[in-house]
């Protein structure tokens, strides 16, 4: 996990994973994930190709459960890019959080400077809310931030 998360393309294209990863990190955030789960603040799952069953990436919600709504992450892969994956993944993980978590509203966010994320999102039906401009320091730089929003009530899940 730390190998494929810490490579340049991943951590450029991400807002917390760091390049290098450091040895031990993988671990150290995987354990913080029974946690979440218990306290309904998150859900993560490893993406894995069925054909070798080697980690290929990772999906999640991170919830916040009294406003029942939360953001979608992930991160793949550069080997696994334009396959499909995330786009596969995001929509059992769009339908599980709101068929069986209740949530109200799914956002997702990506660096204005990587648009494939958001065809990512394009696909899985959110609908693009706006750009923020500056809005997150990554390194020594400010980001603008495209957000995809999708709520429970959207038509578009019928096609999930």
């Amino acid at each position: 996990m730390e190998e494929l998360a810490g490579t340049k393309e991943v951590a450029a294209t991400t807002l917390t994973v760091p390049h290098p990863y450091p040895v031990g990190g993988g671990e150290t955030w995987i354990a913080t994930h029974q946690e979440q789960l218990e306290s309904g603040t998150g859900v993560h799952y490893a993406m894995i190709e069925r054909a070798t069953d080697d980690l290929i990436g990772c999906i999640s919600l991170s919830i916040n459960p009294s406003h029942k709504r939360a953001e979608l992450g992930y991160w793949i892969g550069p080997a696994y890019w334009n396959r499909g994956y995330c786009t596969e993944a995001g929509r059992a993980l769009l339908a599980m959080g709101f068929d069986k978590l209740g949530l109200h509203r799914i956002d997702a966010r990506h660096f204005a400077r990587n648009p494939s994320s958001g065809r990512v999102m394009e696909k899985l039906g959110m609908q693009r809310e706006g750009l923020q401009r500056g809005a997150l320091q990554k390194g020594e730089s400010f980001e603008d931030v495209v957000l995809y929003g999708m709520l429970a009530t959207d038509s578009r899940l019928r096609e999930l």
